[in-house]
C-alpha cells in the first residue's frame, strides 16, 4: 500500500517561512552569545582572570590624557574607597610621574596596559613582547617593580598574547561589567551599568580623557555597590581571596 502527502503551496510556503525564521532567530541567538560571552584560556595553559568568587573590583584604564585621572583619584578619595586597581601604558606613566606616584602612594594597586595602545591580537608575537617589555622597562625606571596583572590595551587578545604574559610573569585581567563611560552616555547611565554588578565582578572603567563623566559617576556608583553589601578590593586581593573564573580560547 502507498501513502501519498499532499500539500498546497499556501502550506509549502507557511512551513518554509516558520524555518527561515526559525534558522535566523537561531542564528541570531548564537552570535549574540559568541558577542557577550569572554573566552580567556587555553585547555591547559595560561588564564585571563575575568571575574572573582565575592567583593568586586573597580579597574581604571588610562592609555592617554592628562585631565581626567586626578579628578578621578580625587572623587576616590572623597568617597574613601581604599582598593581600586589602574591599568597604566607605560608611554602614558613616563610622560605622568606625578600621577602614578599619587596612584601608588594612595594604595591603589597598579596594573599594566602595555606601552603603546595597540591591539595584541593584530600584532606578531616578537611585537608583543616588545610591547610588554618596554611597559615593564618604563615602570621598572619609576620603581614600581612588582606588577603582577596586565590588561591588553584595546580588550583584545588571544592565546598567544596568554602565553607571553605568563613568560613575563603577569596574569591577563578582563572585566565582566563593563561600565561603558566612555561612549560618555550620561552619569545616570554609566551608574546604571555599574549598578548590574554583583559580587566576584570586576568592572571596567577609564581615567583617560575621553571619559569625561567618570569622575562625576563615582559617588553614585559607591553608593549603589555599597547598598549591595560589596566589599570594594583590587584585582590581586580577589584572585588571592578566592576562586577566579576563565573560559577557554579555542
Amino acid at each position: 500500500m502507498k501513502f501519498f502527502f499532499v500539500l498546497n503551496g499556501k502550506s509549502v510556503k507557511q512551513i518554509l517561512l516558520v524555518v527561515v525564521i526559525a534558522f535566523f532567530t537561531a542564528l541570531f541567538l548564537f552570535m549574540g552569545n559568541l558577542s557577550l560571552t569572554p573566552v580567556f584560556s587555553t585547555k591547559d595553559g595560561p588564564k585571563a582572570v575575568y571575574r572573582g568568587e565575592k567583593d568586586i573590583a573597580l579597574t581604571f584604564n588610562i592609555g592617554w590624557g592628562d585631565e581626567k585621572a586626578e579628578p578621578i583619584l580625587d572623587a576616590l578619595k572623597k568617597e574613601n574607597v581604599k582598593a581600586a586597581t589602574f591599568f597604566l601604558a607605560g608611554s602614558w606613566a613616563e610622560r605622568h610621574p606625578d600621577i602614578v606616584s599619587r596612584i601608588v602612594k594612595e594604595g591603589f594597586e597598579v596594573g599594566i596596559l602595555g606601552y603603546t595602545y595597540e591591539d595584541y591580537t593584530e600584532l606578531e608575537e616578537a611585537n608583543i613582547g616588545k610591547d610588554i617589555s618596554k611597559a615593564k622597562d618604563a615602570f621598572n625606571k619609576l620603581s614600581i617593580k612588582d606588577i603582577k596583572l596586565l590588561r591588553a590595551p584595546t580588550g583584545h587578545f588571544d592565546e598567544r598574547t596568554l602565553k607571553i604574559s605568563e613568560r613575563y610573569g603577569y596574569t591577563v585581567v578582563h572585566w565582566s561589567i563593563d561600565s561603558k563611560d566612555w561612549t560618555n552616555p550620561g552619569v545616570n547611565q554609566i551608574v546604571a551599568n555599574v549598578k548590574k554588578a554583583d559580587k566576584g565582578d570586576i568592572v571596567l572603567l577609564h581615567a583617560s580623557d575621553s571619559a569625561k563623566q567618570t569622575a562625576k559617576a563615582i559617588p553614585g556608583i559607591i553608593q549603589e555597590l555599597r547598598n549591595k553589601g560589596l566589599k570594594l578590593v583590587s584585582v590581586s586581593e580577589m584572585i588571592a581571596n578566592g576562586s577566579v573564573e576563565s573560559k577557554e580560547i579555542k
